[in-house]
């Protein structure tokens, strides 16, 4: 069995060959929480997250950013009044890796318990 995503950490990517399949895409998605969706071309994970107030959404932005230096993999945030979009896709691959999921497991778990 796998190893958690949370336990595992990003890894230098080599360009085709880090491309996820689509069967690997959906046993991934799997492992996420069920917020986590698909982007349009199938090429990228998309969730938001929603909150009271301004301030808890540029706090967990915030949360985000730092996840992602520490995994050296950066998502696309949309922050507005009362949520925060968060989208993970692979530029150097042309889609997704197993970086994206690993990066939003770990951002999941900043929200969990």
């Amino acid at each position: 069995m796998d190893t958690p995503l949370t336990q595992r950490r990003c890894h230098e990517l080599h360009g085709a060959p880090d491309h996820l399949t689509q069967a690997r895409v959906m046993e991934l998605i799997g492992q996420l929480h069920p917020d986590w969706k698909l982007g349009p071309h199938g090429d990228a994970i998309v969730r938001e997250f929603r909150f009271k107030k301004f301030h808890e959404g540029m706090m967990f932005a915030n949360a985000v950013a730092w996840v992602a230096e520490r995994e050296n993999h950066h998502p696309e945030l949309r922050l507005r009044y009362n949520s925060c979009a968060v989208h993970f896709r692979t530029h150097s691959v042309g889609g997704l890796s197993e970086n994206d999921f690993i990066c939003a497991a770990k951002i999941d778990a900043l929200l969990a318990g």
